[in-house]
C-alpha cells in the first residue's frame, strides 16, 4: 500500500498552499470535460477509467448552443469547427410516405437567436478533443472503482484490486451504473424506458436525396430529419466537420429489454426488420450499413442529493435521462463547469462549494430529466404533438458566473 500512504503524506503537507487534488472516476466526455474545467481553474486533477483503452461506442452526438457555450469556454472552439458541423434545417417526415411534416431552420437559427450555433458530433471526435485538452493530466486506464468516502475530510477512493487513492475531492463520473452512487444513495437498477434504440452511421452518397408521394420532398445535403412513426422514430443528422457521414439513432418501442448488456452488436437485417413497413427510401439507406449497436434506453428518477463528504457525482452517474431531448452529453459538460466554478468561488470551503453544485444543477437536470420523459410520451402519440420547447435549456449560460442566479 505504497502508493495510498505517499498520497497521505502529500495530502497532509502544507493544504494551504497547494491545489485542491480532484481524482474523477470516469474518463467519459463527462469526466474529461470536468478535468478541463478543472486544470483551466488550476487544480491538480487525475482521472480513474475502468476501461483498458479509451474509446466511445456509439455514433453521433447533439450540442444544444447550451453545451457548445461551454466547449467554447474551455478553449475547445476551434477544435469543433473543424471537427463538428452544424446542420441546416430540421426536417421531419412522416414514417411510411415520407411526406414532409415540417422543415425549420437550423444553421444560423439558433445562433441568431441563442447567440451560440447548434452542432453535431462524432462522440469519438468529441472524447478524443477532450483528452487532447486534458494534456498530460495522469489517467489510470483498467481500474474499477467499487466504492469511495469520506475519512476525516479526505476523499477515498477504492479499486476492485485493492488499491486506494486519496484527493480532496472524489468525483463518480462513471454513468448509470455507478458504483459510488450505489454505494450513497442506492435506489436500485435504472428504469427501462420501454425503448430500444440502433445506432449507426452510413456515407451522406448513401442517403436518398428525394423523398415523398412522387419525389416531391427533396432531402438535402446537411439535414438534421426525422423520420416519425407509430412504434418509433428514426433520427438522422451530419456528423464530421464536412458533414459527409450520416449517424442514424433508430428507436423502438418494446415492453422488454432481453439483452445483458446494454450495448450489443446488432445487424442491419435486424434493424430493417424492426422498421419493416416503413419508407422504402429509408429501408434502402439501412442496406448501406455496415456497424450496429443497439441500446436499452434506461434513466433513473432524479435524486435531490448527489454529495456526501467529499464525494459527490456527475453525469449519468447523477442525472442519467433519456436522449429524447439530447442533452445528455450537453448537462454532463455543464456540469463539470459549474463544479470548477464553484470551488473557486467557495475556495476554502470544499463542504460549501460541493452543496453550492448540487444547489445549482439539480433543479435543472431534474427538469430536463422529466421533460425528457414527457417528450417520449408525446413522441407515442399519433400524430404526435408539437416538440417541447427548449429555449429554456438553450438559452441558459453557466459560463457567466452569475450562472448559479439564473432561472433553470
Amino acid at each position: 500500500m505504497l502508493f495510498r500512504r505517499l498520497v497521505i503524506s502529500t495530502l497532509s503537507q502544507h493544504p494551504a498552499r497547494r491545489p485542491l487534488k480532484i481524482a474523477i472516476i470516469g474518463a467519459g466526455i463527462g469526466g474529461l470535460a470536468a478535468a478541463c474545467a478543472l486544470r483551466q481553474r488550476g487544480f491538480e486533477v487525475a482521472l480513474y477509467e475502468r476501461a483498458t483503452e479509451l474509446g466511445e461506442v456509439g455514433a453521433g452526438l447533439q450540442l444544444g448552443p447550451n453545451g457548445v457555450r461551454v466547449l467554447r469556454a474551455l478553449g475547445l472552439g476551434d477544435e469543433l469547427r473543424r471537427n463538428a458541423f452544424e446542420p441546416t434545417n430540421m426536417v421531419s417526415l412522416k414514417w411510411d410516405d415520407a411526406s414532409l411534416r415540417f422543415r425549420e431552420p437550423m444553421k444560423g437559427y439558433y445562433a441568431e437567436k441563442f447567440g451560440i450555433p447548434y452542432m453535431t458530433a462524432h462522440r469519438a471526435d468529441l472524447h478524443n478533443m477532450l483528452r487532447a485538452a486534458i494534456g498530460d493530466t495522469p489517467l489510470r486506464l483498467g481500474v474499477n472503482c467499487v466504492g469511495a468516502e469520506t475519512v476525516n475530510d479526505t476523499a477515498v477512493a477504492r479499486f476492485a484490486d485493492g488499491n486506494e487513492i486519496e484527493a480532496d475531492v472524489v468525483i463518480a463520473a462513471d454513468g448509470i451504473r455507478s458504483a459510488i452512487r450505489a454505494q450513497h444513495f442506492g435506489d436500485g437498477q435504472p428504469r427501462f424506458t420501454e425503448m430500444i434504440a440502433w445506432r449507426c452511421m452510413v456515407p451522406m452518397d448513401c442517403v436518398p436525396t428525394q423523398v415523398g408521394p412522387g419525389g416531391s420532398v427533396r432531402i438535402e445535403h446537411g439535414e438534421y430529419v426525422g423520420w416519425i412513426g407509430p412504434n418509433g422514430h428514426v433520427i438522422t443528422y451530419p456528423i464530421g466537420g464536412k458533414g459527409d457521414i450520416l449517424n442514424i439513432f433508430g428507436g423502438h418501442y418494446s415492453g422488454e429489454w432481453v439483452e445483458e448488456s446494454w450495448s450489443v452488436p446488432s445487424s442491419r437485417e435486424e434493424l430493417i426488420a424492426a422498421k419493416a413497413g416503413w419508407n422504402e427510401a429509408l429501408i434502402g439507406m439501412f442496406g448501406h450499413v455496415e456497424h450496429v449497436f443497439k441500446w436499452g434506453i434506461h434513466d433513473r428518477d432524479p435524486l435531490p442529493q448527489w454529495t456526501r463528504g467529499r464525494v459527490t457525482l456527475l453525469g449519468d452517474a447523477a442525472h442519467p435521462t433519456m436522449p429524447t431531448l439530447a442533452q445528455g452529453a450537453n448537462m454532463a459538460i455543464e456540469d463539470g463547469y459549474v463544479l470548477a466554478r464553484n470551488l473557486v468561488r467557495h475556495a476554502g470551503d470544499i463542504d460549501g462549494a460541493l452543496a453550492a453544485y448540487v444547489a445549482e444543477r439539480q433543479p435543472r437536470t431534474t427538469r430536463v430529466t422529466l421533460q425528457s420523459r414527457q417528450q417520449f410520451a408525446n413522441n407515442r402519440k399519433v400524430p404526435p404533438p408539437p416538440f417541447l420547447d427548449r429555449s429554456w435549456i438553450f438559452s441558459f449560460d453557466v459560463t457567466r458566473e452569475e450562472g448559479a442566479l439564473q432561472s433553470a
